[in-house]
């Protein structure tokens, strides 16, 4: 491969420290390398990027791109497409708030993103998401499997048996070929599907399996740091959007006893008031910051809610259908056997209402007021707050106290008495957008070749060209450099390649699996012969990268 050297360049890479240092990067061979010995070193060939700004490729923690909701929220929602034309070598497709799978890769490089995560697969989607991933060009990928509400788990922890449950989520992971492992409203998933109900408490009791919330939470994050997986337990909590859900989040983090978990869009979890009286609604972020500060265990994403058209799309089938009797737009929801279900609500967040304006003020306030940005990731929990297309537009919010305050004038009345977001003064520097759209998500993901630039990096690289204008400058970046290959060159989509799968392979016990065979011959419509995406299935043209903790 040839020798690139990007010059001259203002670098932005927080794992070593250098904020705004100018100097020049190599890559060779699609990785970062220290700058060659000898004067007659000639690069093949080089950017210049002086008075450019530079930083890791952008790394996406937790959206939703890829699996059987996805693709069902793409066919509901046919007053949402936007045609994404044809050109040269890159293929046609659809945008709006949830792209079609060629978009999604080129919608994500123009952002100057290199890697994305989706964050809610269920076991027996896994095959046809590695299908959609190889059609998802440029992104690097990985995908976390939902088990908060798979019925063989559910019955090793009713047993007692930590070593068995560790062991199938061990083998399940392997098998689908997944990243991490995902829990979605513990339990509540499986009540829904028993009887139309929910769980309002970690301590409810779950009919059949008599376990509770707070022990599906606290089992599974035990077993994820068991079995040294690269990310922790990844938590959809219980009550998301219900007014006063903030106290299920706290007493959720809780009970986690020292064991690692991120908390995924975490402004849906931060809400104070009362469920039956819209009038209370306010924010309670100051109070969960200050717990997630002094307990290094736990990390979040936030999930910003942005003004607009958005999807709601979700492995939480109570929380779809409640969508759907409180906004009255169609809706879609669908029981995965044995293992989870989803639903998905259109959805529009108007500036005029008082709740969405809320949600959005809540958003903002958790990552202003976390102090230490390492340990909070962007995201709009893509597309259910916004589209990823919306992160320039959250930059320029954090960037700019002016631009926040002259938002908050124009929403409606009494929005500051319900947060803290008008007293706060705080503004990102680029070292920390750079931290929480890069350098962070990649360490809490346990990615060492990612969100840095030091040798030994994967040749990921943004260029932006420094704009009065904040919003417009990282909506269009001036370069792209991926594996070391320019993909954006000077604000031109030049080229396309297919990016990896990156997946976790833990050890487990394999004696466990004649036990897990004969149970899912028994329960299951599909044989377990069948289940997973196995050796076989990988080859075909894809490129697989496993990785280790």
């Amino acid at each position: 491969m040839p020798l690139l050297k990007i010059a001259n360049g203002r670098i932005y890479d927080p794992a070593h420290g250098r904020d705004g240092v100018v100097g020049d990067l190599w890559i060779r061979d699609g990785i970062v390398i220290a700058p060659p010995a000898g004067a007659d070193v000639r690069a093949d060939r080089v950017i210049d990027a002086t008075g450019l700004v530079v930083m890791p490729g952008g790394v996406d923690m937790h959206c939703h791109i890829a699996g059987s909701k996805v693709n069902a929220a793409r066919k509901m929602r046919p007053e949402d497409k936007q045609p994404f034309a044809r050109h040269g070598a890159f293929r046609s497709g659809t945008g709006g708030t949830v792209p079609s799978t060629f978009t999604t890769g080129y919608l994500y490089a123009g952002l100057g993103y290199t890697a994305a995560f989706d964050a809610a697969v269920p076991p027996l989607s896994a095959r046809h998401v590695h299908e959609e991933f190889h059609d998802t060009p440029i992104l690097d990928k990985g995908f976390f499997v939902m088990l908060g509400n798979n019925q063989y788990l559910l019955q090793q922890l009713a047993a007692g048996d930590h070593r068995q449950a560790c062991n199938y989520l061990g083998w399940i992971v392997n098998t689908a070929r997944a990243y991490g492992v995902k829990v979605v409203n513990p339990g509540g998933v499986e009540v829904w599907k028993q009887s139309g109900g929910s769980v309002r408490s970690i301590d409810d009791v779950i009919p059949e399996f008599n376990i509770t919330p707070r022990q599906i939470v606290r089992e599974i994050a035990r077993s994820v740091d068991e079995l040294g997986l690269p990310h922790a337990m990844h938590l959809h909590c219980t009550n998301l959007g219900v007014p006063g859900n903030a106290s299920t989040t706290l007493e959720t983090m809780q009970a986690l006893e020292g064991h690692r978990a991120h908390l995924a869009h975490i402004q849906f979890h931060s809400y104070g008031g009362d469920p039956d009286d819209q009038s209370t609604f306010c924010s309670r972020v100051p109070e969960l910051v200050e717990y997630i500060s002094a307990h290094p265990n736990v990390s979040v994403d936030v999930g910003q809610v942005l003004f607009g058209p958005a999807t709601a799309m979700t492995g939480d089938s109570a929380l779809g259908y409640y969508l759907h009797k409180l906004l009255g737009a169609k809706w879609y929801s669908c029981d995965l056997e044995m293992e989870a279900g989803c639903g998905i609500v259109p959805i529009v967040y108007k500036q005029k209402s008082f709740v969405h304006a809320l949600q959005w003020a809540i958003g903002l306030e958790w990552y202003l007021l976390m102090p230490d940005p390492w340990r909070i990731a962007m995201s709009t929990d893509h597309p259910n707050g916004a589209s990823f297309l919306a992160y320039p537009q959250i930059i320029a919010l954090l960037m700019d106290r002016n631009r926040r305050d002259e938002m908050l004038q124009q929403l409606p009345a009494g929005i500051r008495e319900k947060c803290t977001l008008g007293d706060i003064t705080r503004e990102y520097t680029l070292s920390e957008i750079a931290i929480i759209t890069r350098a962070a998500p990649a360490r809490m993901l346990g990615l060492t070749q990612k969100g840095h630039l030091g040798p030994g990096a994967d040749g990921d690289v943004t260029l932006y060209q420094p704009q009065t204008d904040l919003q417009q400058m990282f909506e269009l970046p001036r370069y792209l450099v991926c594996g070391g290959e320019v993909i954006l060159d000077d604000g031109e989509l030049v080229k396309e390649q297919p990016g990896r799968t990156l997946y976790s392979a833990p050890g487990f016990d394999e004696a466990c699996v004649p036990a897990i065979a004969d149970w899912f011959n028994e329960h299951y419509s599909l044989r377990f012969g069948n289940y997973g995406v196995d050796d076989n299935f990988l080859p075909h043209g894809r490129e697989v990268a496993c990785v280790q903790k």
